[in-house]
């Protein structure tokens, strides 16, 4: 984490260093949120909103190995078995 030592300008404006603006990836144009707390104040990037919805995530995530039956994946899971064998590999 690096620390910078900035002046308020008579405007009452600060430039953040390259150096920190680079390591938290920030760029010109970004929104950030200054917030006055007791002991100064809080700076911290507005995440954008992208605009995509759920199904812009089809297809994302890749498998190769065989497909899974769905009756497999909606099968019951007793996760008591699950359960006793981990309990069994920490003692």
């Amino acid at each position: 984490m690096s620390v910078a030592t900035i002046k308020l300008s008579s405007k009452g404006q600060i430039v953040i260093p390259k150096e920190i603006r680079d390591e938290l990836h920030w760029e010109a144009g970004m929104q950030l949120s200054l917030v006055a707390t007791g002991s100064g104040v809080s700076l911290k990037a507005i995440s954008a909103k992208t605009g995509r919805n759920l199904g812009d995530l089809i297809g994302l995530l890749k498998h190769d190995g065989d497909s899974i039956a769905i009756e497999a994946l909606c099968k019951p899971v007793d996760v008591r078995v699950d359960w006793e064998k981990s309990e069994q590999r920490n003692k």
